[in-house]
């Protein structure tokens, strides 16, 4: 980079990375997520970007705007003082579901962030809708998957959906019909 780099009036200018313990999933205040929402925001994308970007997150606004009720966790897993993943999620009355994740784009921040999900799922009260790559991750690990269309579609509250004879179903997100499988312990 050619743009010199002052660590320490970055660290004074950012209070959440003076207190940022390495390693450590911290929970985000609305204030804190209101500051790092641009650098959220860049986590999800890259994390996203094979499938052109998370459904919900459009721009920045949205981890603080339409998307403003969901939790944000975030970790610093290397060297420099950055938030280098984000989990985020929703309290919901069956439990908290983890709407998503966003890293920088690293094989250790790829693992870190899916190793808290596999946890949080496993320890129960947590759930996940998901399919693709991170699907089979999670399922390789040994996540309970939730087949029971009743209370799949007790949790959905009132979305249509179509069951497959794998556990996984069918429902619109976005306009457009996507087939996803719901993990978890709830």
């Amino acid at each position: 980079m050619s743009k010199e780099f002052n660590l320490k009036k970055f660290i004074l200018n950012n209070p959440l990375l003076e207190e940022l313990p390495k390693n450590k999933w911290i929970d985000l205040d609305k204030k804190e997520t209101e500051e790092y929402k641009e650098d959220i925001f860049d986590l999800i994308q890259k994390a996203y970007s094979s499938i052109g970007g998370h459904l919900n997150y459009k721009t920045p606004d949205d981890v603080t705007g339409s998307e403003g009720e969901s939790d944000y966790e975030v970790a610093d897993i290397d060297e420099d003082p950055e938030i280098d993943v984000v989990s985020f999620s929703g309290k919901t009355p069956f439990g908290i579901k983890l709407k998503g994740m966003g890293h920088d784009g690293t094989k250790p921040a790829k693992r870190s962030v899916i190793k808290h999900h596999i946890d949080n799922l496993n320890s129960g009260g947590y759930y996940v809708e998901v399919s693709g790559r991170i699907k089979d991750i999670l399922l390789d690990a040994g996540v309970p998957v939730i087949t029971d269309k009743e209370k799949i579609e007790k949790i959905l509250q009132g979305k249509n959906i179509e069951m497959n004879d794998d556990g996984s179903y069918q429902r619109v997100i976005g306009g457009e019909k996507h087939t996803k499988i719901m993990l978890g312990k709830v």
